[in-house]
């Protein structure tokens, strides 16, 4: 039996300290340790669905919790349920019995994965088989539920989001245990029967789970699909980019821009984190993964040699123990200061599985971050733009450029078949979040269309919402109610942050 834990009514903190909320009950669930994959999702449905259908019936709110890694608030709620999911971390090899015939993937390629797994165990378990994930996030301390309820994505732009792995979802209401999958078959019925739950094949309801945003129920398990496992080389240096390097990346010349600073091929993922004071004359942190096979008699270089930790937020966190102000001479020293300078394309090669690549980073609370993402052929018109609305709003301290592609989710804010995110971090001070809001009120100026990130400071609201998505928001709402056609079963998941956004 799954065990529930009453942790009782105390105030609960976010993992970057960024939210809070004084809740009515924190409860946490507990594996049964001896059942195996089909019986363990049932059990934890079936227990899921029981706490649901009690909240209902006194109208008290529930929010799932894993890692609680979201800066936004989208994972808080006032007098309701706080539902703690991270000792649901078990994952399950699967066998060509548990698949359908219609599946056109073998049974190798795929992990039934709890809500609870962290984006860390997700791809330590995937290597444990031979297998690795394609694209993450910037950091791996995440549940894996939840950085597919949010889009998250890193910057391997021939890739979408986390999400992009997913191919089914265990999905709980008050009312129902469902199996939510794209209309080709992936596990038998007979599998999935096992597991408690009601199949839905529908693309476009599949579509919608992939990026919930936490309004669509309660995710008690995925099935995620792998790649065979390989390795990558990093490169990570400082260097004076030109105006003219923007073009390059805003065409997608991605193999130009990597034979001028890294190695004379096209790199798998490539990240700028630049100075928004002096983007061309200031040094630039750059940072190229080279997708090479995998060998396992190579030894693992540390996590700093492969680039782990050294993504925007994290250094800024570094650079703001050691000085009180942000200005610009101060943030390029610190930054060059945080940043690696072994890792250059004549330095020994430090070559690793996809999952060494990334670790935890620090909580950002003392930090701001938000992001737009955009049509990436539209980067080259609209950098100037940005930075100096960013600037002259006060804006200081690191912008980064990531590449993606264009995601999966009727919600994935990578919408566009290629797309640049334009990160903008930094101390979480009044001049921060003006700089933000200058790029976001230019870019509506300039008839430019972008997208911002559930996850993070966003500032929007319902009617952005639908401009923003359109069609695939009403796509979005009309899976809801197919999911839970009772509105009473939908408040169930309400905050004020989904409220705000229009989500429930």
């Amino acid at each position: 039996m799954v065990e529930i834990v009453h942790q009782g009514h105390r105030m609960w903190e976010n993992y970057h300290k960024t939210a809070a909320c004084n809740p009515k009950q924190r409860l946490e669930l507990l594996n049964d340790s001896a059942a195996n994959g089909r019986a363990l999702l049932k059990d934890v449905a079936e227990t899921v669905m029981a706490l649901l259908k009690e909240a209902r019936q006194y109208q008290i709110p529930v929010r799932p919790i894993g890692a609680g890694w979201s800066p936004a608030p989208i994972n808080v709620v006032e007098d309701g349920w706080l539902v703690e999911t991270l000792r649901l971390n078990r994952t399950f090899k699967l066998s060509a019995a548990d698949l359908h015939p219609d599946c056109d993937v073998g049974a190798e390629a795929l992990l039934l994965v709890q809500a609870g797994a962290t984006v860390d165990e997700v791809y330590e378990s995937a290597e444990e088989i031979g297998r690795s994930m394609r694209t993450g996030g910037a950091s791996n301390g995440q549940t894996f539920a939840g950085a597919c309820a949010t889009g998250t994505h890193g910057s391997v732009w021939r890739s979408g989001g986390i999400q992009d792995h997913l191919r089914a979802i265990q999905l709980v209401t008050p009312e129902r245990i469902l199996w939510i999958a794209p209309e080709r078959a992936v596990l038998s019925d007979a599998f999935i029967a096992q597991t408690g739950s009601e199949i839905i094949r529908d693309d476009r309801i599949f579509a919608a789970a992939q990026v919930h945003i936490g309004a669509l129920g309660f995710v008690t398990a995925m099935l995620v699909e792998t790649d065979p496992i390989f390795m990558v080389q990093n490169i990570q240096k400082a260097a004076t980019i030109r105006r003219e390097h923007i073009d390059w990346l805003s065409e997608g010349n991605f193999r130009k821009f990597s034979q001028e600073f890294g190695l004379n091929e096209e790199p798998y993922f490539q990240q700028l984190i630049l100075n928004p004071f002096d983007p061309f004359d200031k040094k630039a942190l750059l940072r190229f993964l080279y997708r090479r096979p995998y060998d396992a008699s190579i030894p693992a270089p540390t996590p700093g040699q492969m680039g782990a930790g050294y993504d925007a937020l994290t250094l800024l966190g570094k650079a703001m123990a050691r000085f009180n102000l942000f200005e610009a001479e101060i943030l390029q020293l610190a930054m060059e200061q945080a940043y690696p300078q072994d890792r250059d394309v004549d330095d020994p090669p430090a070559i690793a599985t996809w999952g060494n690549t990334t670790e935890e980073h620090s909580p950002i609370a003392s930090l701001f971050n938000g992001s737009v993402t955009i049509e990436r052929s539209l980067l080259n018109d609209v950098f100037d733009l940005i930075i100096d609305n960013f600037r002259r709003g006060g804006g200081g301290t690191v912008v980064t450029l990531r590449f993606v592609h264009k995601a999966q989710g009727l919600l994935a804010p990578a919408r566009w078949e290629d797309n640049v995110v334009i990160d903008f971090d930094g101390p979480n001070v009044a001049t921060s979040h003006n700089g933000y809001k200058n790029v976001v009120t230019a870019l509506d100026d300039a008839g430019i269309a972008f997208t911002r990130h559930w996850g993070k400071t966003n500032n929007l609201d319902a009617r952005r919402v639908i401009q923003d998505y359109e069609q695939d928001y009403a796509n979005w709402r009309w899976a809801q109610t197919q999911i839970m056609p009772d509105a009473a079963d939908r408040q169930i998941f309400a905050n004020d942050e989904l409220v705000k956004l229009g989500l429930v």
